[in-house]
Protein backbone atom coordinates (compact mmCIF):
# COMPACT_ATOMS: atom_id res chain seq x y z
CA UNK A 1 0.00 0.00 0.00
CA UNK A 2 1.39 3.15 -1.17
CA UNK A 3 1.80 5.57 1.73
CA UNK A 4 -0.06 8.58 2.27
CA UNK A 5 1.65 12.01 2.38
CA UNK A 6 0.66 14.43 5.45
CA UNK A 7 1.82 18.00 6.21
CA UNK A 8 3.90 18.38 9.55
CA UNK A 9 1.34 21.03 10.64
CA UNK A 10 -1.65 18.76 9.59
CA UNK A 11 0.28 15.10 11.78
CA UNK A 12 0.27 17.55 14.76
CA UNK A 13 -3.34 18.61 14.89
CA UNK A 14 -3.76 14.70 14.24
CA UNK A 15 -1.61 13.77 17.14
CA UNK A 16 -3.06 16.22 19.63
CA UNK A 17 -6.45 15.48 18.73
CA UNK A 18 -6.21 11.37 19.02
CA UNK A 19 -4.41 11.77 21.99
CA UNK A 20 -7.07 14.24 23.62
CA UNK A 21 -5.38 16.82 24.11
CA UNK A 22 -7.24 19.06 22.01
CA UNK A 23 -7.89 20.42 24.77
CA UNK A 24 -6.60 18.99 27.45
CA UNK A 25 -9.07 17.89 30.52
CA UNK A 26 -12.14 17.73 28.47
CA UNK A 27 -12.91 14.32 29.32
CA UNK A 28 -16.12 13.47 31.79
CA UNK A 29 -15.45 13.70 34.94
CA UNK A 30 -15.51 10.69 37.33
CA UNK A 31 -14.55 6.90 36.54
CA UNK A 32 -16.55 7.07 33.14
CA UNK A 33 -13.72 9.51 31.66
CA UNK A 34 -11.25 7.42 32.91
CA UNK A 35 -12.67 4.88 30.74
CA UNK A 36 -13.07 7.02 28.06
CA UNK A 37 -9.52 7.43 27.78
CA UNK A 38 -8.60 3.91 28.31
CA UNK A 39 -10.89 3.15 24.79
CA UNK A 40 -8.28 5.82 23.34
CA UNK A 41 -4.89 4.79 24.44
CA UNK A 42 -5.27 0.85 25.45
CA UNK A 43 -3.06 0.90 27.81
CA UNK A 44 -1.19 3.50 30.43
CA UNK A 45 2.45 2.78 31.79
CA UNK A 46 2.26 2.31 35.44
CA UNK A 47 5.41 4.04 37.77
CA UNK A 48 5.70 3.87 41.55
CA UNK A 49 7.18 7.13 41.77
CA UNK A 50 5.13 9.85 42.96
CA UNK A 51 7.07 12.98 43.39
CA UNK A 52 4.97 14.97 40.88
CA UNK A 53 2.44 12.06 40.71
CA UNK A 54 2.53 8.71 39.39
CA UNK A 55 2.91 8.22 35.90
CA UNK A 56 -0.68 6.81 34.83
CA UNK A 57 -2.34 9.56 37.32
CA UNK A 58 -0.45 12.32 35.14
CA UNK A 59 -1.41 10.54 32.03
CA UNK A 60 -5.13 10.70 33.11
CA UNK A 61 -5.22 13.79 34.65
CA UNK A 62 -3.79 15.75 30.99
CA UNK A 63 -7.38 14.18 29.43
CA UNK A 64 -9.78 13.77 32.33
CA UNK A 65 -11.43 16.92 34.13
CA UNK A 66 -10.57 17.29 37.86
CA UNK A 67 -9.24 14.62 37.69
CA UNK A 68 -8.62 12.77 41.10
CA UNK A 69 -6.46 9.54 41.94
CA UNK A 70 -9.42 7.70 43.57
CA UNK A 71 -11.15 7.10 40.24
CA UNK A 72 -8.71 5.17 38.89
CA UNK A 73 -8.60 3.11 41.92
CA UNK A 74 -12.20 2.18 42.04
CA UNK A 75 -12.00 1.08 38.53
CA UNK A 76 -8.59 -1.28 39.47
CA UNK A 77 -9.79 -2.59 43.06
CA UNK A 78 -13.72 -2.53 43.25
CA UNK A 79 -15.33 -2.69 39.72
CA UNK A 80 -12.34 -4.46 38.20
CA UNK A 81 -12.46 -2.58 35.44
CA UNK A 82 -8.93 -1.99 34.99
CA UNK A 83 -6.18 -5.07 35.89
CA UNK A 84 -2.40 -4.45 35.85
CA UNK A 85 -0.27 -6.68 33.20
CA UNK A 86 3.20 -6.26 31.53
CA UNK A 87 2.71 -4.32 27.86
CA UNK A 88 5.28 -1.81 27.94
CA UNK A 89 6.15 -2.28 30.37
CA UNK A 90 4.27 -2.40 33.88
CA UNK A 91 0.92 -0.95 33.05
CA UNK A 92 -2.83 -0.53 32.95
CA UNK A 93 -5.38 -1.77 30.90
CA UNK A 94 -8.99 -2.80 30.45
CA UNK A 95 -10.16 -5.77 31.96
CA UNK A 96 -11.79 -7.03 29.08
CA UNK A 97 -8.33 -7.24 27.50
CA UNK A 98 -7.22 -9.78 29.91
CA UNK A 99 -7.18 -12.92 27.76
CA UNK A 100 -4.93 -11.37 25.25
CA UNK A 101 -2.37 -10.63 27.73
CA UNK A 102 -1.97 -14.19 29.21
CA UNK A 103 1.34 -15.75 27.10
CA UNK A 104 2.93 -13.80 29.42
CA UNK A 105 1.82 -15.53 32.25
CA UNK A 106 1.87 -18.50 30.53
CA UNK A 107 5.89 -18.14 29.13
CA UNK A 108 6.13 -17.25 33.32
CA UNK A 109 4.24 -20.11 34.51
CA UNK A 110 6.74 -22.83 32.12
CA UNK A 111 9.60 -21.08 33.17
CA UNK A 112 9.12 -21.16 37.21
CA UNK A 113 7.81 -24.54 36.98
CA UNK A 114 10.95 -26.60 37.21
CA UNK A 115 13.12 -23.44 39.30
CA UNK A 116 11.67 -21.17 41.46
CA UNK A 117 8.29 -23.15 42.62
CA UNK A 118 10.62 -26.60 43.04
CA UNK A 119 13.40 -24.58 44.64
CA UNK A 120 10.90 -22.84 47.19
CA UNK A 121 8.13 -25.21 46.84
CA UNK A 122 7.24 -25.02 50.66
CA UNK A 123 7.23 -21.80 50.65
CA UNK A 124 4.33 -21.89 47.98
CA UNK A 125 2.31 -24.35 49.15
CA UNK A 126 2.39 -21.87 52.28
CA UNK A 127 1.56 -18.53 50.58
CA UNK A 128 -1.46 -20.57 48.85
CA UNK A 129 -2.57 -22.22 51.54
CA UNK A 130 -2.82 -19.07 53.35
CA UNK A 131 -3.94 -16.77 50.71
CA UNK A 132 -6.69 -19.82 49.79
CA UNK A 133 -7.96 -19.54 53.74
CA UNK A 134 -7.67 -15.79 54.65
CA UNK A 135 -7.82 -14.01 51.52
CA UNK A 136 -5.93 -10.96 50.01
CA UNK A 137 -2.10 -10.88 51.81
CA UNK A 138 0.82 -8.98 50.97
CA UNK A 139 4.79 -10.22 52.07
CA UNK A 140 4.45 -8.34 55.64
CA UNK A 141 1.59 -10.59 56.32
CA UNK A 142 4.01 -13.83 56.16
CA UNK A 143 7.02 -14.30 58.49
CA UNK A 144 10.14 -12.59 56.96
CA UNK A 145 12.74 -15.39 55.37
CA UNK A 146 16.19 -14.90 54.22
CA UNK A 147 16.73 -13.67 51.38
CA UNK A 148 17.40 -15.31 48.11
CA UNK A 149 18.78 -13.84 44.29
CA UNK A 150 16.14 -12.50 42.33
CA UNK A 151 15.86 -10.14 39.04
CA UNK A 152 17.19 -7.24 40.37
CA UNK A 153 19.11 -8.44 43.33
CA UNK A 154 18.74 -10.02 46.32
CA UNK A 155 14.96 -9.80 47.66
CA UNK A 156 13.19 -11.37 50.73
CA UNK A 157 12.22 -14.88 49.85
CA UNK A 158 8.25 -14.19 50.12
CA UNK A 159 8.38 -11.46 48.27
CA UNK A 160 10.08 -13.81 45.29
CA UNK A 161 7.80 -16.37 45.54
CA UNK A 162 4.53 -13.69 45.41
CA UNK A 163 5.55 -12.04 42.12
CA UNK A 164 6.79 -15.16 40.76
CA UNK A 165 3.29 -16.95 41.37
CA UNK A 166 1.52 -13.06 40.51
CA UNK A 167 3.66 -13.31 37.16
CA UNK A 168 2.78 -17.17 36.05
CA UNK A 169 -1.15 -16.18 36.50
CA UNK A 170 -1.50 -18.06 40.04
CA UNK A 171 -2.08 -15.20 42.01
CA UNK A 172 -3.99 -11.79 40.94
CA UNK A 173 -3.15 -8.29 42.32
CA UNK A 174 -6.37 -7.43 44.57
CA UNK A 175 -5.42 -4.04 45.56
CA UNK A 176 -2.51 -1.62 46.41
CA UNK A 177 -1.94 0.05 49.70
CA UNK A 178 0.57 2.70 48.49
CA UNK A 179 3.28 0.53 46.98
CA UNK A 180 2.24 -2.54 48.90
CA UNK A 181 0.91 -4.96 46.92
CA UNK A 182 -1.71 -7.04 48.20
CA UNK A 183 -2.35 -10.78 46.23
CA UNK A 184 -5.28 -13.05 46.14
CA UNK A 185 -6.18 -16.26 43.67
CA UNK A 186 -6.57 -15.35 40.27
CA UNK A 187 -9.89 -16.87 39.80
CA UNK A 188 -11.24 -14.93 43.17
CA UNK A 189 -10.18 -11.92 41.17
CA UNK A 190 -11.40 -12.55 37.93
CA UNK A 191 -14.61 -13.86 36.19
CA UNK A 192 -14.32 -17.38 35.24
CA UNK A 193 -15.46 -16.68 31.72
CA UNK A 194 -12.64 -14.08 31.13
CA UNK A 195 -9.86 -16.93 32.41
CA UNK A 196 -11.20 -19.59 30.03
CA UNK A 197 -11.06 -17.46 27.23
CA UNK A 198 -7.72 -18.27 25.54
CA UNK A 199 -7.08 -16.74 22.22
CA UNK A 200 -3.74 -18.48 20.52
CA UNK A 201 -0.23 -17.00 21.44
CA UNK A 202 0.15 -16.05 17.73
CA UNK A 203 -3.45 -13.62 18.03
CA UNK A 204 -2.15 -12.19 21.70
CA UNK A 205 1.07 -11.46 20.26
CA UNK A 206 -1.13 -9.51 17.10
CA UNK A 207 -3.07 -8.15 19.62
CA UNK A 208 0.16 -6.70 21.74
CA UNK A 209 1.59 -5.33 18.76
CA UNK A 210 -1.46 -3.75 17.50
CA UNK A 211 -1.80 -2.09 21.15
CA UNK A 212 1.93 0.07 20.56
CA UNK A 213 0.26 1.39 17.27
CA UNK A 214 -3.32 2.16 19.45
CA UNK A 215 -1.58 3.53 22.74
CA UNK A 216 0.96 6.18 20.35
CA UNK A 217 -1.40 6.93 17.11
CA UNK A 218 1.54 7.51 14.40
CA UNK A 219 4.26 4.59 14.99
CA UNK A 220 6.84 3.32 12.49
CA UNK A 221 8.27 0.62 12.05
CA UNK A 222 11.43 1.14 14.41
CA UNK A 223 12.21 2.95 17.12
CA UNK A 224 13.50 3.51 21.02
CA UNK A 225 13.42 -0.10 22.33
CA UNK A 226 11.66 0.25 24.91
CA UNK A 227 8.42 0.89 22.55
CA UNK A 228 8.55 -2.36 21.35
CA UNK A 229 9.29 -4.06 24.79
CA UNK A 230 7.86 -7.40 25.46
CA UNK A 231 6.37 -7.87 21.54
CA UNK A 232 8.01 -10.68 19.29
CA UNK A 233 11.06 -9.18 18.25
CA UNK A 234 12.17 -8.67 14.97
CA UNK A 235 14.29 -11.28 14.59
CA UNK A 236 12.80 -14.05 16.28
CA UNK A 237 14.83 -15.54 19.38
CA UNK A 238 15.20 -19.45 19.34
CA UNK A 239 12.20 -19.84 22.43
CA UNK A 240 10.00 -17.73 19.67
CA UNK A 241 10.66 -19.26 16.85
CA UNK A 242 7.01 -20.36 16.44
CA UNK A 243 5.93 -16.86 16.29
CA UNK A 244 5.99 -14.57 13.40
CA UNK A 245 8.83 -11.68 13.30
CA UNK A 246 7.23 -7.88 14.29
CA UNK A 247 7.87 -6.80 10.94
CA UNK A 248 5.60 -9.58 9.33
CA UNK A 249 2.92 -9.07 12.40
CA UNK A 250 2.65 -5.63 11.34
CA UNK A 251 2.81 -6.25 7.39
CA UNK A 252 -0.28 -8.58 8.06
CA UNK A 253 -2.38 -5.52 10.01
CA UNK A 254 -1.17 -3.15 7.23
CA UNK A 255 -2.78 -5.80 4.50
CA UNK A 256 -5.43 -6.37 6.56
CA UNK A 257 -6.47 -2.12 6.68
CA UNK A 258 -5.83 -2.34 10.34
CA UNK A 259 -3.12 0.22 9.85
CA UNK A 260 -2.86 2.45 7.47
CA UNK A 261 0.66 3.51 6.05
CA UNK A 262 1.50 7.34 6.10
CA UNK A 263 4.63 9.95 5.61
CA UNK A 264 4.71 12.52 7.61
CA UNK A 265 6.46 15.85 6.51
CA UNK A 266 9.87 15.84 8.35
CA UNK A 267 9.44 12.73 9.66
CA UNK A 268 12.12 9.88 8.54
CA UNK A 269 10.25 6.74 7.39
CA UNK A 270 6.81 5.06 7.25
CA UNK A 271 4.52 5.74 10.19
CA UNK A 272 0.77 4.09 10.71
CA UNK A 273 -2.45 5.54 11.96
CA UNK A 274 -5.36 3.38 12.88
CA UNK A 275 -7.86 2.48 10.69
CA UNK A 276 -10.44 3.95 12.92
CA UNK A 277 -8.40 7.24 13.18
CA UNK A 278 -8.55 7.81 9.50
CA UNK A 279 -11.65 10.46 9.73
CA UNK A 280 -9.49 12.38 12.58
CA UNK A 281 -6.59 12.31 10.29
CA UNK A 282 -8.93 13.63 7.34
CA UNK A 283 -10.23 16.59 9.49
CA UNK A 284 -7.09 17.66 11.02
CA UNK A 285 -5.61 17.86 7.07
CA UNK A 286 -9.07 20.11 6.25
CA UNK A 287 -8.18 22.78 9.43
CA UNK A 288 -5.74 25.10 9.81
CA UNK A 289 -5.65 25.13 13.34
CA UNK A 290 -6.96 23.28 16.36
CA UNK A 291 -10.52 24.30 16.73
CA UNK A 292 -10.56 26.20 20.07
CA UNK A 293 -8.17 28.52 21.72
CA UNK A 294 -4.89 26.85 23.03
CA UNK A 295 -4.72 25.28 26.53
CA UNK A 296 -1.88 23.87 28.64
CA UNK A 297 -1.10 20.85 30.36
CA UNK A 298 1.76 18.96 31.69
CA UNK A 299 2.39 15.21 30.27
CA UNK A 300 3.99 12.35 32.21
CA UNK A 301 7.21 11.40 31.37
CA UNK A 302 6.07 7.81 29.74
CA UNK A 303 3.19 9.36 28.37
CA UNK A 304 2.37 7.78 25.18
CA UNK A 305 2.28 11.09 23.18
CA UNK A 306 6.45 11.17 23.55
CA UNK A 307 6.99 7.85 23.32
CA UNK A 308 8.68 8.29 20.35
CA UNK A 309 11.44 10.52 21.20
CA UNK A 310 12.76 10.52 17.43
CA UNK A 311 9.75 11.61 16.39
CA UNK A 312 8.87 13.92 18.84
CA UNK A 313 12.17 15.49 17.98
CA UNK A 314 11.41 15.69 14.56
CA UNK A 315 7.78 16.69 14.76
CA UNK A 316 7.37 19.28 16.86
CA UNK A 317 11.11 20.36 17.47
CA UNK A 318 11.44 19.15 21.06
CA UNK A 319 14.46 17.07 22.56
CA UNK A 320 12.90 15.21 25.35
CA UNK A 321 14.38 12.82 27.68
CA UNK A 322 13.35 11.78 30.97
CA UNK A 323 16.47 12.02 33.38
CA UNK A 324 15.43 10.33 36.57
CA UNK A 325 17.85 7.87 35.97
CA UNK A 326 20.46 9.65 34.23
CA UNK A 327 23.14 10.53 37.18
CA UNK A 328 22.84 13.87 38.43
CA UNK A 329 25.91 15.64 37.14
CA UNK A 330 25.22 14.56 33.46
CA UNK A 331 21.02 15.77 33.67
CA UNK A 332 20.55 18.48 31.41
CA UNK A 333 17.03 19.81 33.13
CA UNK A 334 16.48 17.23 36.26
CA UNK A 335 14.93 14.32 38.21
CA UNK A 336 11.42 14.55 37.30
CA UNK A 337 10.87 16.90 34.49
CA UNK A 338 7.28 16.80 32.82
CA UNK A 339 6.68 18.30 28.92
CA UNK A 340 4.43 21.46 28.67
CA UNK A 341 2.18 21.29 25.99
CA UNK A 342 0.36 24.39 24.03
CA UNK A 343 -2.04 23.83 21.72
CA UNK A 344 -0.10 21.95 19.30
CA UNK A 345 3.16 22.47 20.13
CA UNK A 346 5.46 21.47 22.89
CA UNK A 347 6.88 25.00 24.43
CA UNK A 348 8.82 23.69 27.54
CA UNK A 349 9.29 21.88 30.55
CA UNK A 350 8.66 22.19 34.09
CA UNK A 351 10.14 20.02 37.69
CA UNK A 352 7.22 20.18 40.26
CA UNK A 353 7.30 18.46 43.47
CA UNK A 354 3.92 18.09 45.05
CA UNK A 355 4.24 18.24 48.99
CA UNK A 356 0.97 16.69 50.72
CA UNK A 357 2.34 17.36 54.09
CA UNK A 358 1.97 21.45 53.50
CA UNK A 359 -0.13 21.24 50.49
CA UNK A 360 2.25 22.81 48.50
CA UNK A 361 3.54 22.26 44.83
CA UNK A 362 7.03 23.54 44.48
CA UNK A 363 9.05 24.24 41.41
CA UNK A 364 12.25 23.66 40.88
CA UNK A 365 12.87 24.56 37.57
CA UNK A 366 10.96 25.55 34.23
CA UNK A 367 13.37 25.75 30.57
CA UNK A 368 11.32 27.43 27.89
CA UNK A 369 12.18 26.18 24.25
CA UNK A 370 14.41 27.98 22.29
CA UNK A 371 12.06 31.13 20.52
CA UNK A 372 9.13 30.88 23.02
CA UNK A 373 8.67 33.76 25.63
CA UNK A 374 5.81 32.83 27.80
CA UNK A 375 4.93 36.31 28.34
CA UNK A 376 4.14 37.05 25.11
CA UNK A 377 2.59 34.24 23.42
CA UNK A 378 -0.63 35.04 23.03
CA UNK A 379 -2.86 33.43 25.38
CA UNK A 380 -0.46 31.62 27.35
CA UNK A 381 0.19 33.01 30.57
CA UNK A 382 -4.05 32.18 31.29
CA UNK A 383 -3.43 28.97 30.01
CA UNK A 384 -0.54 28.14 32.24
CA UNK A 385 -2.45 29.51 35.04
CA UNK A 386 -5.16 27.59 34.39
CA UNK A 387 -3.13 24.29 34.17
CA UNK A 388 -1.33 24.94 37.65
CA UNK A 389 -4.69 25.42 38.84
CA UNK A 390 -5.59 21.97 37.31
CA UNK A 391 -2.52 20.50 38.71
CA UNK A 392 -2.77 22.21 42.34
CA UNK A 393 -6.08 20.54 42.64
CA UNK A 394 -4.82 17.47 41.23
CA UNK A 395 -1.93 17.40 43.94
CA UNK A 396 -4.50 18.12 46.90
CA UNK A 397 -2.29 21.49 47.05
CA UNK A 398 -3.39 25.06 47.64
CA UNK A 399 -0.16 27.47 46.75
CA UNK A 400 2.91 27.15 44.93
CA UNK A 401 6.41 27.87 46.05
CA UNK A 402 8.19 28.74 43.05
CA UNK A 403 12.20 28.16 43.50
CA UNK A 404 14.15 31.11 43.86
CA UNK A 405 15.64 31.75 40.50
CA UNK A 406 12.19 31.58 38.77
CA UNK A 407 11.40 35.31 39.78
CA UNK A 408 9.42 36.00 36.27
CA UNK A 409 7.30 33.03 36.54
CA UNK A 410 6.03 33.65 40.02
CA UNK A 411 5.24 37.08 38.94
CA UNK A 412 3.49 35.66 35.63
CA UNK A 413 1.68 32.74 37.06
CA UNK A 414 1.13 33.75 40.57
CA UNK A 415 1.22 31.68 44.15
CA UNK A 416 -1.85 29.84 44.26
CA UNK A 417 -4.34 28.12 42.86
CA UNK A 418 -7.94 29.29 41.48
CA UNK A 419 -10.17 26.24 40.70
CA UNK A 420 -11.89 26.64 37.52
CA UNK A 421 -15.46 24.59 36.59
CA UNK A 422 -14.48 21.84 34.54
CA UNK A 423 -14.30 22.78 30.78
CA UNK A 424 -15.81 21.03 27.72
CA UNK A 425 -16.60 17.89 29.34
CA UNK A 426 -17.90 15.62 26.75
CA UNK A 427 -20.94 13.88 29.08
CA UNK A 428 -22.76 14.56 31.90
CA UNK A 429 -20.35 14.57 35.36
CA UNK A 430 -20.14 10.56 36.95
CA UNK A 431 -18.48 9.92 40.00
CA UNK A 432 -17.53 7.37 42.83
CA UNK A 433 -20.30 7.38 45.65
CA UNK A 434 -17.63 8.44 49.22
CA UNK A 435 -14.76 8.99 46.35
Amino acid sequence: MTPRPISADAARRFFVTRHLLAPPRSLVPGPEGVLRAFERLGSVQFDPLGVAGRNHDLVLHARVAGYRTAWTEHLLYTTRDLFEAYNKGLSLLPTSELPWFRHTWDRHARMYKDGVFVRHAATVKNLLDRIGAEGPMSSLDFERLPPVAWAWGPTSEVRAVLEALSEAGVLALARRDGNRRYYDLVERVFPAELLAHRPSEREQVRHRLLSRYRAHGLLGATGQTEIFLGVTPSVADPARAHLPTRGALREELTAAGELIPVEVEGVRGVRHVLRDEMSLLEEAERQTALPEAPQATFLAPLDPFVWDRDFVRALFGFDYIWEVYVPEAKRRWGYYVLPLLFGDRLVGRIEPRIDRSTATVRVLGTWWESGFDPRTADGFVDAMREALAAYLAFGGATRIEWAAHLGRERRLFGTGGRRTPARRATSSQGGVPGV
